[in-house]
C-alpha cells in the first residue's frame, strides 16, 4: 500500500516531494539523489526535479517505497 503524502498547493515540483516524503534532507540534494535512483511517476521514468505533481499521482521509488498525493 502505498504511503499518502498530502498536498497544501496545486502541485509540487518533484525536487519538493522528496523533501516533502523525507527521501532527501534538503532541496539540494534533488539533483544528485535524482541522477542515482531510479523514479516512477504514473508508470513513466522521470529524472526531472521541476516536474510537476498533483493529487492523484502515483510515485515509485526503487529501494525507497511508493507514495500517492493526495489534496
Amino acid at each position: 500500500m502505498p504511503e499518502k503524502i498530502r498536498l497544501d498547493t496545486e502541485f509540487i515540483t518533484l525536487g519538493q516531494f522528496l523533501k516533502l516524503a523525507e527521501v532527501i534532507q534538503s532541496g539540494g540534494m534533488a539533483k544528485w539523489f535524482l541522477s542515482e535512483h531510479q523514479v516512477i511517476i504514473n508508470g513513466e521514468q522521470d529524472q526531472r526535479r521541476g516536474r510537476k505533481l498533483r493529487a492523484g499521482d502515483k510515485v515509485q521509488i526503487a529501494g525507497i517505497g511508493e507514495f500517492e498525493l493526495t489534496e
